[in-house]
């Protein structure tokens, strides 16, 4: 189950969760819009008409949409106002255990009849069963197929059970501690160290402080069952208590059974009260410097705390959207900054959002390069400064709103094909902070109507009342190797004074009116159409030789996806190269394109809906993208300008290098990052190409040599094979195609990629890494060799992947109690016939050898017995069920038909896996674990601590 971690960049992406507010009761309304908002004038927020939303007497509150994306699913959240924050002294980690347990038997569903009962119905536990707890907070999610009134009927029931019927058995309780102190091993190491030092500081030594999900290790092993009855008991109650429905359902009948369910709960006698806890603010300013000898980066943050606003009413929107116009311009500022040839910082930010217990905060944060701290941090903060002397631009400004505006608008065109999960974490703000929830008509006329009218000043305003001097904490992390360098509180005081007594200049915002493209180029033909029927795609050749694939769908429908490739990639060049080689695209796609520096090219393609990406693989080239129907001849002439007119700047090849050299200075004291190194570098037989990287590598990279490589593989169009998915009709699409891509150089060389010759070792053996202080290990199973690449073969090595999961999960986690989330993956190529199978865990390092050999007594099993019944019914369920529900999306169509033509296989296979998936026998999986799991080429990688 997933537990929200308090991570540092948590804090700077504003994922903390506010403590709960009291929703209060919202009717539905359809009330015109004020375009005209002063403070006398503030009207609540509407709830969105189409969310049904009711409370029965004992408290239970339910909403309830009705949402066709995806189709035959819905999303079900069971959602309670209570999380780690209402534990007492006895019960730290108790809610989160909590969580674990309502998964471990109720009274309908005893022990693991709930998740087997669930997996046989298609759904997958993990990517979609789950559940979370955090601190004001536990929710459950279950996403379960529609098309069968019965599923639907016992899913609300397993709801029911969560509510006040988990079982709590003390056999299961027992059972789980192993799994719960597993998942807390896993989050240990420098992260953790650092944050129990500095979390105190920022929640004020407040009980947030004390209240972290995971709890405490002497509570988790020895608490009595009955402890955790009683805080079951005291706050698993329906007037704490949402339920969340949205998809493919009939609304009415959902109530109905909702109403028939959830009516009996009742509350306990004497219900503790359920407090709001908060972290205070009393205007004082603190500073913190911690390290790690494990840490790798240094970072600098400046938080400054305020108390949140609601979000109810029209006058609350209004200031958040002002927030919005702020941040991004923010963010675009300190973007600029970075493209210079020795940038003063690694990653830069300054931003307002949420933090948490009823709080926001202002952040200034700086990642920084070795011993140049004062120097990024000063970077970060003048900037900030100089928003607070000057403010933003009138121009910056327009085109901001421009840009947001068209985002609305594009989001408003896709409200009825929007997944069902937007939707319900909308409802769950509401729920849990008393969040509006007014429809995404009501918003887009909203933004419309009221972003237009935010004036400059009012965006610039936000920086003196935000960026203040109280309620200030100062944070600095950074290796412990630089422990003695690092700045005290005054310090840091005296960079701020430096700064803001420098006289700062005001920004230039320098805006080309120069078109997108210099010169038109001369059109193409299409030469020949091929239309294959069954997948309702047609095939155009271009005078140039371009092959364009086209599959119109209305999955979406504003949504054009695209992608290309061309072989031969990186795979050409000799391993002198080869880090120019690999480097080339992040090199020139970061220096602008055509006419357009990058610092301009931004500018020109503000509002526009697109996103173009070239890259060079090792085998292949090539160019992915998106846009919207309206900007798809500007995603084309992009497409061209990559072709045709990349660029390559200097100053951005300089920062690039600088940033990255800086970035693997102290990657040797990441434990992961040197076990991960060392995996790599075995299984590709310690090929430079598979070997970690270093300051020796990066100082290969040349610009020159980066540039002709870029080049070299964009010189000839003829090979290439462009394949759209999307929103469009094929008429309307071919002028582009003609025009953009159908003018591009060819000069048919018909190229191949290389066969390099890597492979992974035979032999069986076994390589220990020791790395890192923590009582924890990592362990890495790999079985390899040659494979029989055919599709009855792959849907065979598919299942045996999932086969795996399942009883890895069941023997590893819920019988042995050793690992928190075993992983299995399969993976297989054609050319050459090779297969990886990977099985990795994370555990005590004194369990390594009894799960290692617990993993390799499930194989056993497999090659001796195959597949349990009941595994292979899951299996096939959960991937008829993911399959159905993702060959409904372009993304899906965009990569199978990529890898069809590139590897040259029927484009009928889709129509017969499933027939294929529903004849697997255990026999089939018997034969493939045989086959592929065999010791013949097997090799075990641990990493231990020091």
């Amino acid at each position: 189950m997933l537990i929200r971690n308090v991570l540092l960049y948590s804090l700077i992406a504003g994922l903390f969760f506010r403590s709960t507010l009291v929703a209060q009761e919202i009717k539905p309304s359809t009330q015109s819009l004020q375009l005209k908002i002063t403070p006398d004038q503030a009207e609540l927020l509407p709830l969105d008409p189409a969310v049904k939303t009711g409370t029965l007497e004992n408290g239970f509150r339910y909403f309830i949409r009705k949402n066709i994306e995806p189709q035959k699913r819905a999303t079900f959240y069971l959602a309670m106002k209570a999380g780690s924050i209402l534990e007492n002294e006895e019960e730290l980690g108790l809610a989160h255990f909590l969580e674990h347990m309502a998964f471990n038997g109720t009274k309908n569903y005893p022990k693991n009849e709930l998740i087997n009962y669930l997996q046989t119905n298609g759904v997958r536990f993990g990517a979609d069963l789950n559940a979370y707890t955090s601190f004001d907070e536990t929710v459950y999610q279950l996403p379960i197929p529609t098309d069968n009134p019965e599923i639907v009927k016992n899913g609300i029931q397993i709801l029911r059970d969560w509510s006040q019927n988990i079982l709590l058995a003390t056999e299961e309780i027992n059972k789980e501690r192993g799994v719960i102190m597993e998942e807390k091993r896993l989050g240990k190491g420098a992260g953790e160290r650092m944050q129990s030092k500095y979390l105190p500081v920022l929640f004020n030594h407040s009980r947030y402080a004390e209240r972290l999900p995971i709890g405490k290790e002497n509570i988790l092993l020895s608490f009595k069952p009955e402890t955790i009855r009683q805080f079951y008991s005291k706050w698993y109650r329906p007037d704490l208590q949402a339920l969340i429905v949205v998809g493919d359902i009939d609304v009415e009948e959902i109530e109905k059974l909702i109403i028939a369910k959830f009516s009996d709960l009742k509350n306990p006698k004497d219900a503790p009260e359920r407090k709001e806890y908060s972290i205070p603010l009393n205007g004082s300013n603190q500073f913190i410097s911690v390290t790690d000898k494990e840490n790798t980066s240094t970072v600098i943050q400046v938080l400054m705390k305020h108390d949140a606003p609601d979000f109810k009413t029209t006058i609350d929107f209004r200031e958040s959207l002002k927030k919005v116009l702020f941040n991004n311009l923010m963010s675009s500022r300190i973007s600029e900054i970075r493209k210079q040839a020795d940038p003063p910082f690694l990653q830069g930010g300054s931003s307002i959002g949420d933090f948490m217990a009823g709080l926001e905060v202002a952040s200034v944060v700086a990642s920084v390069k070795p011993g140049q701290l004062e120097r990024g941090f000063k970077a970060v903060w003048t900037e900030t400064e100089r928003i607070k002397k000057f403010g933003f631009t009138q121009t910056e400004l327009d085109r901001m709103k421009n840009t947001v505006l068209v985002y609305q608008e594009s989001s408003f065109k896709e409200r009825e094909k929007t997944h069902s999960n937007n939707y319900v974490n909308e409802y769950l703000a509401l729920f849990l902070k008393g969040n509006a929830s007014p429809g995404k008509e009501y918003e887009y006329n909203f933004y419309k109507n009221v972003l237009p009218g935010i004036m400059l000043e009012e965006v610039n305003a936000l920086a003196n009342k935000y960026f203040t001097e109280s309620n200030r904490d100062i944070l600095v992390m950074a290796p412990e190797s630089q422990k003695d360098s690092l700045p005290d509180e005054q310090t840091v005081l005296t960079w701020i004074k430096e700064v803001t007594s420098t006289k700062i200049l005001a920004y230039d915002d320098a805006v080309s009116d120069k078109p997108l493209m210099a010169n038109e180029p001369i059109p193409g033909k299409v030469t020949s159409v091929k239309e294959i029927k069954s997948l309702g795609i047609k095939e155009l050749t271009l005078s140039n030789g371009i092959k364009v694939v086209l599959k119109p769908t209305n999955f979406k429908n504003d949504e054009i996806l695209f992608g290309s490739f061309s072989p031969g990639g990186n795979s050409l060049y000799s391993d002198a190269k080869y880090q120019s080689a690999v480097n080339a695209v992040p090199i020139i796609a970061s220096s602008g394109l055509g006419q357009f520096n990058s610092k301009e090219l931004p500018k020109v393609l503000s509002g526009k809906m697109v996103s173009i990406s070239p890259y060079i693989s090792e085998r292949y080239e090539g160019i992915n993208g998106s846009a919207s129907h309206a900007d798809l001849e500007t995603a084309m002439k992009l497409v061209n300008l990559f072709f045709t007119e990349p660029r390559v700047d200097r100053n951005i090849f300089d920062g690039l290098i600088t940033n990255y050299k800086s970035s693997l200075i102290n990657r040797s004291n990441s434990p992961s990052s040197v076990f991960s190194d060392t995996v790599s570098a075995i299984l590709g037989s310690y090929h430079v190409r598979r070997t970690g990287p270093s300051i020796e590598k990066a100082n290969q990279i040349s610009m020159p040599e980066a540039m002709d490589i870029y080049k070299d593989r964009f010189a000839d169009a003829s090979d290439f094979i462009f394949f759209f998915v999307g929103s469009f009709k094929v008429d309307s699409i071919q002028p582009f195609l003609e025009k953009y891509l159908g003018s591009l150089p060819s000069i048919n060389r018909h190229e191949q990629w290389q066969d390099l010759g890597i492979r992974i070792p035979k032999g069986r053996f076994k390589k220990v890494v020791k790395k890192g202080s923590e009582d924890k290990a990592t362990v890495q199973l790999v079985f390899s060799g040659d494979y029989k690449y055919r599709e009855k073969e792959n849907v065979h090595m598919d299942a045996l992947e999932e086969i795996l999961k399942i009883r890895l999960t069941e023997r590893l986690r819920e019988d042995e109690g050793g690992v928190y989330t075993p992983s299995a993956s399969v993976s297989y190529s054609k050319n050459p016939s090779k297969y990886t199978i990977s099985i990795s865990f994370g555990c005590a390092p004194d369990n390594v050898d009894k799960l290692i050999a617990a993993t390799l007594d499930e194989i056993e099993k497999l090659q001796k017995n195959g597949a349990k019944k009941e595994d292979l019914i899951k299996v096939v369920s959960e991937s008829k069920r993911t399959r159905e529900t993702r060959s409904k999306t372009n993304g899906f169509w965009l990569g199978y038909l990529s890898a069809q033509y590139q590897l040259h296989e029927d484009l009928d296979e889709l129509f017969s896996y499933e027939k294929l998936l529903e004849n697997i026998s255990s026999g089939d999986i018997k034969k493939t674990s045989i086959s592929y799991l065999s010791m013949k080429n097997f090799i075990q990688f641990i990493l231990l601590p020091e």
